[in-house]
């Protein structure tokens, strides 16, 4: 096909509802054109930044556009650590054009202006294209997760019932930044009243946290972690039972999770209790 002059990038800071219908329904021709998946993560973009009023002070989200169609998207998240996350899509009909090569070349600006020093790429591990661009970049191979689906009739039976499970209140927040939490920095911190995040309890003791995310009746558990000093004495098992407990009961049809391909004690639980593997994301890593 070929591309009018009629084109135009939009850079924001944030995703509005307008921005979110292009980039799903041109996610949708992706996916039905590919087989492949996108980690593209606009309905948690979109729902933070509903609820935050703050300006996030940095562009992360990258469209070009021919006319009023959207042809072309990169976006960049934080989701936890230091590293950026960057995944994108051009439409079918408009690859090995360039398009993608322009988006990428702003995201890297925008990553140089910032204090991040490690940008991680992501590509579904059968997408051919993905992987031929990341590699064309010599990035350096990081690591893979597995995208996981819960069997919904699998039975679970929680066995801790001294256990405390529930939302994050703001009493929460000081013993939660004082804790050993691994994946969870200082920007998560200040968005834990803002995002569904959930923490157990023992007695007056914090042992454990999660985000339990719903979409399109589509339920995520993300940032899954138990403090070290409780770790191998089963609360990891009952935080993830007690999470998948909490999003039956809000009637999701789907129930998903991540999680990396060598974290094979958090695989072995996940599929323990009833977790299959979908598909494969593989990260490479860009650093200053």
């Amino acid at each position: 096909m070929t591309i009018s002059n009629n084109l135009f990038v939009k850079l924001k800071e944030t995703l509005d509802k307008d921005d979110y219908t292009d980039i799903n329904n041109l996610k949708n021709i992706c996916f039905d054109y590919d087989k492949t998946y996108l980690k593209l993560e606009i309905d948690y973009k979109l729902n933070r930044d509903e609820k935050n009023s703050d300006n996030l002070n940095h562009i992360n989200e990258f469209m070009l556009y021919e006319d009023n169609k959207l042809i072309g998207y990169i976006g960049i998240g934080s989701f936890g650590g230091d590293a950026l996350e960057v995944n994108g899509m051009v439409h079918p009909d408009y690859r090995r054009k360039g398009i993608f090569t322009r988006l990428f070349s702003l995201v890297k600006d925008e990553f140089y202006k910032r204090k991040s020093n490690e940008m991680l790429l992501l590509s579904d591990n059968n997408s051919t294209g993905g992987i031929a661009f990341i590699k064309s970049l010599n990035c350096e191979y990081h690591h893979s997760e597995y995208d996981m689906n819960l069997d919904m009739n699998v039975i679970h039976e929680i066995k801790f019932d001294d256990l405390v499970f529930r939302k994050v209140v703001c009493d929460d927040i000081n013993k939660i930044a004082k804790a050993d939490f691994e994946f969870l920095n200082e920007s998560d911190i200040e968005e834990l009243l803002l995002s569904p995040t959930y923490i157990i309890k023992k007695d007056d003791a914090l042992i454990g946290k999660t985000r339990l995310e719903i979409n399109d009746n589509i339920g995520g558990i993300y940032g899954l972690e138990v403090l070290p000093e409780y770790r191998g004495k089963g609360y990891g098992r009952e935080l993830l039972l007690l999470s998948i407990k909490e999003l039956k009961e809000k009637n999701v049809e789907i129930i998903t999770l991540q999680v990396e391909t060598s974290n094979k004690n958090a695989l072995n639980l996940y599929k323990t209790c009833g977790f299959k593997e979908n598909y494969t994301m593989d990260y490479y890593r860009i650093t200053k």
